[in-house]
């Protein structure tokens, strides 16, 4: 009898961990329910704002859109421009050089006029009005930047002279120019057209 009850004893008392017991914790409870709450606050906010956000970045798109076109217009209308001045320059660039001409077909008349006569005197008028239109119509050529190549007398240059013969001159130094058969010109430092010369050579001696 004393076995039964010590064994029914034995099977009614739980195990050591299972005796703990559980208290229900009501600051627990509040602070599980805080952070839902705060969780569904955040959620709600990004929400919200997610509207915001896209109708902000829109309208800098816009913004940005609107400039680029803005400045594709400025520029294509700069390059029709350019292109504008370029032909009109172009079409110009010689007025300034013909106006200069103007005084030179003026003597040319003169002379012309002044020849019909037909007397020496008239004659003589000629020539001159001649050499004075040499004379006007180089001036301008030069204030344009065209200058005849200095040639007769200097030593030979084959970067501004163009040998078309040699002679004998004892008189100067060898490879001196000594003949221009057509006058070279300078356009600035550029060489336009070298000059036709004849350059000197010495003697060869006479062995006989």
């Amino acid at each position: 009898m004393a076995e039964r009850k010590k064994k029914h004893a034995g099977n009614d008392v739980p195990a050591e961990q299972d005796a703990t017991p559980v208290y229900y914790d009501k600051a627990d409870d509040e602070h599980c329910k805080g952070q839902d709450e705060t969780a569904d606050t955040q959620a709600d906010e990004s929400s919200e704002g997610k509207p915001d956000e896209t109708a902000r970045l829109g309208a800098e798109l816009k913004e940005a859109n609107e400039k680029y076109l803005r400045l594709y217009a400025e520029m294509e209308n700069y390059r029709k421009k350019m292109r504008k001045d370029r032909e009109e320059f172009l079409a110009y660039c010689n007025e300034d050089l013909l106006y200069e001409l103007l005084p030179v077909l003026d003597t040319l008349e003169m002379a012309i006029m002044h020849s019909a006569a037909g007397n020496e005197e008239s004659q003589g008028s000629l020539k001159q009005g001649v050499e004075n239109t040499l004379r006007e119509f180089l001036r301008t050529l030069e204030k344009f930047g065209l200058k005849p190549i200095d040639a007769v007398g200097q030593p030979f240059d084959p970067a501004y002279h163009h040998a078309m013969s040699q002679v004998d001159r004892p008189d100067v130094e060898p490879d001196s120019v000594v003949e221009e058969m057509r006058r070279g010109y300078v356009y600035k430092e550029k060489v336009l057209r070298p000059s036709m010369v004849a350059v000197s050579k010495k003697p060869q001696e006479d062995n006989g």
